[in-house]
């Protein structure tokens, strides 16, 4: 059985521990392999390896940082179809998705070509007499990135491209159910020209994610994951004195008014509340129309739809909407939630739970799930599912509609379907939630904005990719100089004023 172990040094190398954990096929239910998971020594000798790397980086000059970076794009393309299919293999989304998972992730690559111009920093001449002022934004040395299952691709390039781009060394730690991408992307860094040590992948599990939390060496840590977990993270590594960016989970409304088109309403609604099997962070799965006619004409074209969804492993290419789930755990945790909403009185219109493929009856695979008349006090509404699993909650206004949202302890993402602009702008204004789409479900912004949402959702000052990226992965030194010719004779012993 293959042993996937780590990234350090530029090179892979066995994992030392021990100690491994099973790495699945989700259409099968196999295990497929073996991760290495991280000792201490391990995880010390990779940030050692990091801090040795990470000086001689900082000082190559932001162009050539850049070109390292148009070099990596450049072989993405390249390997396009081998990482979609590695990542298909152990996390089980669709070939296309997989494609998609790389691309948002190549396209925060690109934005980081761009480096030389987001590190310029400030000058001002003349600040008094013979005195100039400048800044400059420095690297912090050697970072962190902690990052999920559902994004093996995207979310560590989205983690360590900027990181890189400002001239720090990075220690990425994804997730164990799907290791192999994000070693294959720190092999094709080095193949771009990023020298050895400065990018080092390092599998692991809880003691892996607490030596990165505890090192003195790492100055910021980014996360994904879940709620509770990005709480946790955040708040030890703030307590250690480092920066953090941590990002957890989601429950996110989309708002359909009278007056939308309820068959583009609902085509959005089936496309992101069931792809990827529900296992996005920014997913819709909560659907709020507004009054009983929107309502009940709703489900009538959610229900043919979600009971039309194509189920099936990645092998079977473009005639699969969605796959299985990560894991036999993940399956029957989102079957029990199902159960739960069953049991507190929702509707359930449509139900996935009895799915078994022919041939693939060991699979992590679940039906499509469409709930109906779910209140906010049921388990479903307040739980992040993360899995094919559409609640429709119905509202008799505008107001009410928008207090859903609102009021949830959760603001990654959230959407509003209507054809009147004041409702539109209405609803952009007042919502307090960190993404917002107008007529479009899944309002990712693309690699030039920032990734982040609020409330529980989002830990930390600044966001994901963007100029938010630049400035988290780096200081800003401002220096004030003035030449012998303006000097007085004699030391000033006030405190220094313009003058």
């Amino acid at each position: 059985m293959e042993k996937i172990g780590h990234f350090i040094g530029g090179k892979r190398v066995e994992g030392t521990s021990g100690r491994y954990a099973d790495v699945y096929n989700p259409a099968t239910g196999e295990v497929q392999a073996q991760v290495a998971l991280a000792s201490q020594d391990e995880m010390d000798a990779a940030i050692a390896n990091a801090a040795a790397a990470q000086p001689a980086w900082a000082a190559t000059n932001p162009q050539r940082r850049a070109r390292v970076m148009m070099k990596f794009v450049d072989l993405l393309n390249r390997d396009m179809d081998k990482l979609a299919e590695a990542l298909s293999r152990e996390h089980g989304k669709t070939l296309p998705d997989a494609k998609g998972d790389v691309i948002r992730g190549l396209e925060v690559a690109e934005f980081c070509i761009g480096a030389p111009h987001l590190l310029k920093g400030e000058f001002t001449e003349g600040a008094g007499p013979g005195i100039d002022m400048y800044s400059m934004r420095q690297p912090l040395g050697v970072v962190a990135g902690i990052t999920p299952f559902n994004f093996p691709a995207m979310i560590p390039m989205w983690k360590f491209c900027p990181a890189l781009a400002c001239g720090n060394a990075f220690i990425l730690k994804p997730s164990e159910r799907d290791p192999s991408v994000p070693i294959m992307l720190a092999e094709l860094m080095i193949e771009a020209g990023l020298p050895e040590g400065v990018l080092n992948v390092v599998n692991g599990d809880k003691s892996a994610v607490d030596a990165i939390l505890d090192d003195e060496t790492i100055q910021a840590v980014g996360f994904v994951g879940s709620t509770p977990i990005a709480q946790y993270v955040y708040s030890r590594a703030t307590a250690a004195g480092k920066r953090a960016q941590c990002f957890g989970g989601a429950k996110n409304h989309m708002i359909i008014m009278p007056d939308a088109d309820l068959d583009q309403a609902a085509d959005a609604l089936v496309g992101a509340g069931y792809g990827a099997a529900g296992e996005r962070c920014m997913a819709v799965s909560v659907a709020v129309p507004v009054g009983e006619s929107t309502a009940n004409a709703l489900i009538e074209k959610l229900a043919p739809k979600v009971e039309a969804l194509k189920i099936g492993p990645y092998t079977a290419g473009d005639d699969v909407d969605f796959g299985p789930l990560v894991t036999k755990e993940a399956l029957t945790r989102v079957k029990g939630l199902v159960d739960q909403g069953v049991k507190e009185g929702a509707n359930l219109v449509v139900d996935g739970r009895g799915f078994s493929m022919q041939g693939y009856e060991d699979g992590f695979f679940m039906g499509g799930c469409l709930f109906d008349n779910v209140t906010r006090d049921m388990d479903i509404y307040k739980t992040e599912i993360f899995g094919p699993v559409l609640s429709v909650v119905r509202a008799e206004s505008y107001e009410e509609a928008l207090d859903l949202p609102l009021s949830h302890e959760y603001g990654n993402g959230t959407a509003i379907f209507t054809r009147d602009g004041d409702t539109a702008r209405d609803f952009a204004s007042r919502i307090n939630i960190g993404m917002v789409g107008i007529n479009v479900p899944i309002p990712v912004p693309l690699a030039y904005h920032t990734f982040g949402g609020w409330k529980k959702s989002g830990f930390g000052d600044l966001n994901q990719h963007g100029p938010d990226g630049f400035k988290f992965y780096t200081r800003t030194k401002t220096v004030t100089s003035r030449w012998p010719s303006g000097l007085k004779d004699g030391a000033e012993f006030v405190i220094p004023t313009m003058k």
